[in-house]
């Protein structure tokens, strides 16, 4: 159902507020040829009735002839911002950049945000940013789970459908997204909602079973037959099952690329608001699946890179995979009981 204008004010209102943005700072919102036109002009009027001096930067895409989706997720690697000197230099000059585009895992991004600039993404439909507005509650939970996972030497995973995965952490820190940047040199996801980090290089071991009803990005696909993953020394080696196993083996197959299958961040949903069932209700080109990645008790793991959270592999393939039903444990002590969450 739409959202009007006033409502979506309102929102980004809201989060531009937990961003602590204040009068006279320099806002730039970053949009391409698939930002939403409701949500820019929304976020436009919205950083002007705060005092901020705003400017909207417009990209050109790029990598379409090289994806196998349109998802903006889909391909990694190259950006817009890519030897683009003068548009990164207007981002660096900014406060806060309000991405409506998706600069993900580049080092122009993190290249801005060492200056100290915030970018908060944003490119859901307007109902699902209206949905879900971050809270200062959101924040504390997120915190509390990403606080845990920092202090972590192991992970361990398992599910009734035959998931048992062993992860040894340490090496790289926690990542909290909880909607909205509140401190210099910030990046966060409006909506989201979970906490994250990455095993050890090269140490993963064990078995995912990803069931019926798990969750494929950036597929936008609900499971219907068991995947079984093998994972040895930190890469999903076989892929087996069904028809379902096929299309995700012969879709990373076509970045060629062997890091594509390393294991990559791990984590939990906290966000109440997100629900599970949410994805099949949309077209599959109008998100990008927030719902799944942040439902509440969710076991989120990716395959791909890990310089987002400081490592040092690249790859173009990213996929995220929200699975139901498990048992999340750091070092012995159960965060995640059967799909939920179960720790203060």
């Amino acid at each position: 159902m739409a959202i009007s204008d006033f409502q979506l004010i309102e929102a980004w209102r809201e989060v531009l507020t937990l961003s602590k943005l204040s009068h006279g700072q320099n806002v730039t919102v970053l949009t391409s040829a698939s930002t939403h036109p409701q949500t820019l002009r929304c976020a436009l009027i919205a950083a002007q009735s705060m005092g901020a001096i705003t400017n909207q930067l417009d990209l050109q895409p790029v990598n379409g002839e090289k994806a196998f989706s349109r998802d903006s997720l889909s391909y990694l690697g190259t950006t817009p911002l890519t030897g683009n000197r003068a548009a990164i230099a207007a981002l660096k000059a900014s406060d806060l950049v309000l991405d409506l585009m998706t600069l993900l895992f580049s080092p122009e991004q993190h290249d801005i945000l060492k200056g100290g600039t915030k970018i908060l993404l944003a490119v859901e439909p307007p109902e699902v940013l209206a949905r879900m507005v971050p809270t200062p509650g959101d924040k504390a939970r997120v915190m509390a789970a990403a606080a845990k996972l920092g202090a972590a030497r192991e992970m361990r995973v398992t599910s009734p459908a035959g998931t048992s995965l062993v992860c040894p952490m340490g090496e790289f820190g926690p990542t909290a997204e909880y909607g909205f940047v509140d401190e210099p040199g910030r990046w966060d996801h409006w909506p989201s909602g979970f906490a994250l980090s990455y095993p050890n290089d090269h140490t993963a071991h064990g078995t995912i079973v990803i069931d019926r009803g798990d969750i494929l990005l950036p597929q936008k696909r609900y499971v219907s037959e068991p995947i079984r993953l093998t994972v040895e020394k930190g890469y999903a080696t076989r892929i087996e099952g069904g028809v379902d196993a096929d299309l995700l083996r012969d879709y990373m197959e076509t970045f060629r690329d062997p890091e594509g299958y390393a294991i990559s961040h791990i984590g939990w949903g906290l966000q109440p608001r997100a629900r599970w069932s949410t994805l099949g209700l949309y077209d599959r080109e109008a998100t990008i699946g927030m719902d799944a990645r942040a439902f509440e008790g969710n076991f989120l793991f990716s395959l791909g890179p890990n310089n987002e959270g400081g490592g040092t592999r690249t790859t173009t393939c990213h996929i995220d995979i929200p699975l139901r039903h498990c048992t999340v444990s750091l070092d012995g002590e159960v965060m995640v009981r059967d799909g939920r969450v179960v720790y203060e």
